[in-house]
């Protein structure tokens, strides 16, 4: 079984000074606590990134050390079952009082850990927060934990239940804005439990975590639950660096049930098992199967996830495609491999293949009466005109005969019910898409994949192992199912390795998408205590850090050079300082002549066969080699090159070069990697292409070299020639000069070696040059000068070059912010920055610009509510557009509003395509369905105007809603008591009927 990737990481916890270290009891018995870990047979990885110089004051006994923590104590919570390793792992660490990341797959059992944590904090007389990045999920653990203990709130944005509760239920955009606002309750916090972290990587809503993270004060502690990633140590260390305090990293690749993977190719008969539970993969079943394509006719293109999600009219799957789901549904049924679930990428599809299924029957009569009842009791909180609606009358018969659809376009009470319904094994088929895998613990026996690719907004490509992973662990359930069983449709030739690494691919890191919002920075310049900043936030951005360490190995370069500053000798600096900034300005002359030097019409005449030079690239000194021939390659040829001896400057000349390599670097064959010999190694003569920026310097001397260079003997006695000159002349080879010997008498290139003349004369008379005093004391000084000369410069480097480009950017939008009066001169936040700073769902500088230059007040408070809804983001409409003349004009307002702010920021040298912006801030593709429910259609009309699924409209209503009481919060902020009014009235003619009725989990 291959190592977690956590293992692997061990080194970055202990090696590096920059990074937090592991903790000392760890350097004792490290290994015997990995093997002991690895010996749980695929169970549990347990790592703790500790910052420096901490000292665990835990009683051992009782708690065990930081690399080993047990509890021993009386526990918060007893669970009904043994807790397996990681979850014993866990709760030892929470009992320690510090944080944890417990990295697992869906259903390893995540939430007893998260328990665990608010039973302490109840036990402790304290509050705990819980967020999780949906709405829908928040409702679904509140009734999860409700169950579980009695006294829990819930705050979404749509609904607040019990605000003064204990354990508080959120979605982490609520958290930001107590954090950005100072609220109180955050002082009696103890623990945050971050739900589904990986969320952190969602291109639009990542930053809102990492905010979160970086706002938290140190002393709360923090629960992250996440999918199994690559890169947990990572993210253990960014919030021990963050926060300085330890942070444990609890992760496991072990699955309660294990999976087998079969393939199933469409228009095929059979089911190829490609995986086994063991996870070795099936070669010679992979081979039977690529065989079935060739014997079939041609398909035609790619059968499943053509239809863009939102369209009515979808590219319906072919009959081939259709019939073959319906004769693996029904071999799965026959089988018993069921209950299973259909994952589709496209929300029509999975409508349509559960239409196709019309012959399939799974309930028995008592199962059709009890859905029938939960059926009934569930739409009883509609009114009665709702109750009639064709998606709902439609979904009765379907969850009767135990098959059901579940995707974001649903109505959320058919979502909600078909949830519930799965969950007490009343659907015994789930056709959905890929959003059922998030979130609850809802497991099937079986899991089907009906195609291998999805468009992803940019093009259609195969879904990557991360998302396999987590699709895929729906399959098997825990205690029921001995294994799982994934079943994937493949409808075309797939690479071995593509499907190996879709299958058994690591799972995908948690890479930063932190971003600067408006928003942000508004908030951040109003905050009174001025601790946090937007470039402290810059700064502590899990971005930032994944970026250090990312620059190869700098960190532990630095650390390495600053040990070894430490060791050196520090007398008599100043004078060494001196002679070395000699060393080196002589040094940069040098480079600045050979530019001049190597240039082909000057230095071709002199390379001739024989003839020696020095070569260096980059850090690298091969010293000196022999000249064999020089070639003019044809550009193309260049990139050919072996990497570590071409110059980025590119040239058309290549200097066949014998050089010193290390042993076992071949010109023959492959492409040679040649390197230099380490001190003391003996190495071998390779004939090395070398671009011509590369030499650093001529000598006078040429050696005569043998015709034939392919005997290893041949080669190796040029070697002695050369070595042999080394001790001939100890100064150095002489050199050839490029004025006498070389004639290149252009008078600024004169001066350039009066100006070296000069230098060379100040360093022998320096009087460290002469001093007989010991040579190693000035090696020694040298080195010390050049270590600290070369810290500094990796520093720099460490330090600016992301940073620089957020600073760039954050000047950029400050001037933006000033622009539009928003702050003003000195950067203090003004009245539309105060308004700016309470809007996060739509646009922030547009809709002031709105409120503030009158766009509002002309308007009643139904086109408000229409206008409002071009700013709330949500599924386009592939119908033309037509709107009434009252929804017109204002549209036309935004476009304008929208084309300045665009190119204000343009103007502000941020990157910003005023088209591109006008078109993603101005949505006006539900404007006529919410204007006419404001003035009180019902449903089934306002569904009849569009193209657009009912859930994606109910959605949207309920976010508009949240954006119109932000806006009323902004008007209230900014003294303006009519359109605070407005808003208000905008917000309650859209509060009615099903786009408001309760969750069923509430």
């Amino acid at each position: 079984m291959e190592e977690s990737p956590t293992l692997g990481k061990r080194k970055t916890l202990e090696d590096s000074e920059e990074t937090p270290t592991k903790s000392s009891e760890d350097t004792e018995k490290p290994e015997s606590a990995s093997k002991k870990r690895r010996n749980l047979a695929r169970t549990c990885v347990h790592e703790v990134a500790v910052p420096t110089g901490y000292v665990s004051t835990k009683d051992e006994t009782i708690h065990g050390t930081l690399a080993n923590p047990v509890f021993s104590g009386t526990m918060a919570k007893t669970y009904n079952f043994n807790l397996d390793p990681f979850q014993q792992v866990s709760v030892a660490c929470l009992e320690r009082n510090e944080s944890v990341l417990v990295s697992a797959h869906t259903s390893a059992g995540k939430t007893a850990v998260a328990e665990y944590a608010i039973a302490m904090a109840f036990r402790d007389k304290q509050r705990v927060i819980y967020t999780s990045p949906l709405k829908a999920l928040s409702n679904q653990k509140y009734r999860e934990l409700s169950q579980e203990f009695s006294d829990v709130g819930l705050m979404t944005g749509d609904v607040t239940l019990s605000p003064n509760a204990s354990c508080l239920v959120m979605t982490t955009e609520i958290l930001r804005g107590m954090l950005y606002r100072g609220s109180e309750v955050l002082k009696e916090v103890a623990w945050v439990i971050f739900d589904e972290i990986h969320y952190m990587k969602d291109r639009e809503r990542g930053v809102v975590w990492e905010e979160s993270i970086i706002f938290l004060p140190p002393a709360i502690k923090m629960v992250f639950l996440s999918a199994t990633m690559s890169n947990a140590t990572e993210f253990a260390e960014w919030i021990c660096n963050l926060h300085k305090q330890p942070c444990h990293v609890v992760y496991t690749d072990f699955r309660p049930t294990p999976l087998q993977h079969y393939v199933f190719p469409v228009g095929g008969s059979g089911l190829y098992l490609v995986v086994d539970e063991n996870e070795q993969f099936k070669e010679e079943n992979y081979v039977k199967l690529q065989d079935t394509f060739t014997k079939q006719k041609p398909n035609d293109g790619n059968r499943s996830g053509g239809a863009k999600a939102s369209g009515r009219i979808a590219k319906g799957g072919t009959s081939s495609g259709g019939s073959d789901i319906y004769k693996i549904v029904k071999m799965i049924m026959e089988r018993k491999f069921q209950p299973v679930i259909i994952f589709s990428f496209s929300r029509r599809e999975c409508e349509q293949h559960a239409m196709s299924m019309s012959k399939l029957d799974f309930n028995t009569e008592e199962e059709k009466d009890i859905v029938g009842e939960v059926f009934g009791k569930a739409i009883k909180c509609l009114h009665e005109e709702d109750r009639n609606l064709p998606a709902i009358e439609l979904m009765l018969p379907l969850l009767q005969r135990g098959i059901a659809v579940h995707h974001s376009g649903l109505l959320p009470i058919i979502k909600e019910l078909v949830e519930l319904l799965f969950q007490e094994g009343l659907v015994k088929a789930l056709f959905a898409t890929e959003t059922f895998a998030m979130g609850l613990n809802m497991p099937a026996k079986t899991v089907v994949f009906t195609s291998v690719k999805k468009w992803d907004g940019d093009s259609h490509r195969f879904i990557g192992s991360g998302e396999y992973i987590q699709m895929s662990g729906r399959a098997g359930r825990r205690g029921k199912d001995e294994r799982g069983i994934c079943i994937i449709m493949i409808d075309e030739k797939m690479e071995m390795n593509t499907l190996k690494d879709m299958v058994l691919g690591k799972p995908a890191p948690l890479l930063s998408t932190f971003r600067l919002s408006y928003y942000s920075i508004l908030n951040l310049m109003s905050r009174a205590e001025g601790q946090f900043t937007a470039e402290h936030v810059i700064k502590n951005s899990f971005h930032q850090f994944q970026y250090e360490k990312a620059l190869p190995d700098i960190g532990e370069r630095v650390s390495k050079l600053e040990k070894e500053a430490a060791m050196l000798d520090a007398s008599g600096e100043a004078e060494v300082a001196e002679y070395h900034k000699l060393r080196l300005d002589i040094a940069q002359l040098e480079k600045k002549m050979m530019s001049e030097i190597t240039r082909p019409e000057r230095v071709l005449y002199f390379l001739l066969p024989g003839r020696l030079v020095k070569v260096r690239d980059g850090g690298t000194d091969w010293g000196w080699g022999v000249v064999v021939n020089v070639v003019k390659k044809p550009p193309a040829a260049v990139g050919s090159l072996p990497p570590s001896l071409s110059s980025s400057r590119g040239s058309d000349y290549i200097v066949d070069t014998l050089l010193h390599c290390s042993p076992g670097s071949s010109e023959n064959g492959s492409r040679p990697k040649p390197c230099p010999p380490r001190p003391g190694e003996k190495g071998e003569m390779h004939v090395v292409p070398v671009q011509l920026p590369l030499i650093s310097a001529l000598s006078k001397i040429r050696i005569s070299v043998p015709s034939d260079l392919r005997p290893l003997e041949a080669r190796q006695s040029i070697l002695l020639a050369v070595q042999e000159l080394g001790t001939r002349f100890p100064q150095g080879l002489p050199k050839l000069n490029p004025v006498k010997d070389m004639g290149i008498e252009d008078p600024e290139f004169v001066e350039l070696i009066n100006q070296i003349e000069e230098l060379e004369k100040k360093l022998f008379a320096h009087p460290l040059h002469k001093s007989s005093q010991d040579k190693q004391q000035i090696k020694c000084f040298q080195r010390k000068a050049e270590v600290n000369h070369e810290i500094q410069q990796l520093k720099s480097k460490m330090r600016d070059s992301q940073l620089q480009k957020f600073r760039d950017e954050l000047k950029n939008r400050s001037r933006v912010l000033k622009k539009l009066g928003h702050i003003d001169a000195d950067g203090v936040v003004q009245l539309k920055g105060r308004a700016a700073c309470l809007i996060d769902t739509g646009d922030e500088l547009l809709v002031t610009e709105l409120m503030f230059n009158g766009t509002f007040n002309e308007l009643d408070h139904h086109q408000v509510a229409a206008l409002a809804s071009c700013f709330v983001p949500g599924d386009r409409t592939n119908e033309q557009i037509h709107l009434r003349t009252e929804l017109g004009k204002p549209l036309q307002q935004l476009q304008d509003s929208a084309r300045r702010i665009a190119e204000v920021q343009k103007e502000c040298k941020l990157d910003v395509n005023v088209e591109e912006y006008v078109e993603s801030t101005a949505r006006p593709y539900l404007m006529d369905v919410i204007y006419c429910w404001s003035k009180g259609a019902t449903f089934a009309e306002v569904i009849e105007m569009t193209d657009i699924f009912e859930g994606s409209i109910i959605r949207h209503a309920r976010r508009l809603d949240e954006f119109l009481n932000q806006l009323r919060a902004a008007a209230k902020a900014v003294g303006e008591g009519d359109l605070e009014t407005k808003f208000a009235a905008s917000s309650e003619s859209l509060r009615r009927g099903i786009m408001f009725a309760n969750s069923l989990y509430l």
